[in-house]
């Protein structure tokens, strides 16, 4: 674990990818405050893992991305009772399907607003500290659906399209102010979320797995981590197809 990540901030800390990599890190010594909507779940979780390890912690703080002001309530408690993070991991998110039957835009804002517009918010809360030190990490979890689109993924891979543009256009400044942002894009992780899949997922891997991967990325500080390394070099080439020949592929994907 990198030394200087004695407090750490996970959104979406209660379960799958954010979960994991809190139990890694409080494993190795860090103190982890996660977060996510329901208290009784991070309690939950916090006991578990606190129970299990002899050096690190896990702290629950509640608190919906999808609010700027509840950010903004849970920053500055955070702030009073932990101390500013060494390492904010930005992984809140959720998933929809989207078909053409019954088609509206009602989960195209609902995916916006959880896997876009929560990482803006934390962003908009967290940065000016974070500028006032000229130090300090971050993590954004984004996906390989972001790379292009994909049959049923139109609302969850927009969403996360348009946080890999904004992690590739805001990271030159940020860097520039002493800040290192990684933008995190993982293939399937078996979680809550891809649970709900009734499709097979290809290079499906454990959330430890990904943990593990996330970890060692931050630490060498690389803008991307992406994996598995296999499925991501398939879908970087899929995407630099023309499209006739893209769309002759993607259509054999379609339900």
């Amino acid at each position: 674990m990198d030394s200087r990540w004695k407090l750490v901030w996970i959104t979406g800390g209660g379960s799958g990818i954010g979960l994991a990599v809190a139990r890694q890190l409080a494993s190795k010594g860090a103190k982890v405050i996660i977060s996510g909507r329901h208290e009784q779940a991070l309690l939950a979780s916090c006991a578990q893992i606190n129970n299990a390890i002899p050096s690190g912690s896990l702290h629950p703080l509640v608190c919906d991305v999808t609010s700027l002001e509840a950010v903004q309530v849970a920053w500055q408690k955070l702030r009073v009772d932990h101390g500013v993070p060494d390492l904010v991991l930005l992984n809140a998110g959720n998933h929809q399907p989207v078909s053409l039957e019954g088609f509206t835009p009602v989960p195209f804002e609902q995916l916006m607003a959880v896997n876009y517009f929560g990482v803006v918010n934390c962003l908009s809360v967290l940065l000016p500290d974070l500028l006032s030190r000229q130090r300090g990490q971050i993590g954004v979890v984004a996906s390989v659906a972001g790379y292009s689109g994909l049959p049923t993924a139109a609302a969850y891979g927009g969403s996360k399209a348009a946080l890999i543009n904004t992690c590739e256009a805001l990271y030159p400044e940020l860097l520039a102010q002493g800040i290192q942002l990684s933008l995190i894009n993982p293939g399937f992780v078996k979680t809550p979320l891809t649970d709900k899949n009734t499709f097979t997922m290809p290079f499906l891997i454990e959330p430890d797995q990904a943990a593990a991967v996330i970890i060692r990325g931050l630490q060498t500080k690389r803008f991307e981590i992406a994996f598995p390394r296999i499925f991501v070099m398939l879908l970087k080439v899929l995407r630099l197809l023309p499209y006739s020949l893209y769309f002759r592929l993607t259509r054999k994907l379609l339900p």
